[in-house]
């Protein structure tokens, strides 16, 4: 027989479920206690704009990218490979900002959850390579090369957005 709400015992039998479950387990991490965190992620409409913000930026960095990655591969062939370029980097840039400032905004309203989400941190180490394959690209001047290893590192580079993206997205769903 359970100890119900109006039995003596009541309290006997939660304290000792309390001491064997043990203390509650708080997560790793959690959100700084600024209102301005509490309040965006709080906020009926707040969130929603962060994550417009966010592609924004995506469509700004992504679209600079694959406009080099295609001139790259002989599309747009009047026009000159590393001044097109420069005027990407500068889109590119500002897309990029918008996305990190916003994608850490995002992620300080709720870090513990996701740092244990799956997709998150795929995503994440879908942006290490992403960077690390730019890194690469630009030491050995891809753009001035533009020689067959430049082109497959643009394919990866493209493949590796686009998973970035996909990730993204599960974040919401998973």
């Amino acid at each position: 027989m359970s100890a119900g709400a109006g039995d003596p015992a009541a309290p006997a039998v939660a304290s000792v479920a309390s001491a064997v479950a043990g203390p509650a387990a708080s997560p790793p991490f959690t959100p700084v206690a600024w209102p301005g965190l509490t309040a965006l992620a709080e906020h009926p409409w707040a969130y929603p704009a962060l994550e417009a913000v966010h592609i924004l930026g995506i469509a700004g960095f992504l679209g600079s990218l694959v406009m080099v990655d295609l001139r790259l591969w002989g599309a747009g062939a009047a026009l000159p490979l590393r001044p097109l370029a420069a005027l990407a980097l500068k889109v590119g840039a500002g897309g990029f900002a918008l996305v990190v400032a916003s994608g850490l905004l995002m992620f300080a309203t709720q870090p513990g959850e996701m740092l244990a989400h799956r997709a998150f941190v795929l995503k994440m180490a879908l942006l290490m390579l992403a960077g690390l394959n730019a890194a690469v690209f630009h030491t050995r001047d891809g753009l001035g090369r533009a020689d067959a290893v430049a082109r497959a590192q643009s394919l990866l580079s493209v493949a590796l957005w686009i998973s970035v993206l996909g990730a993204g997205r599960w974040i919401a769903y998973g």
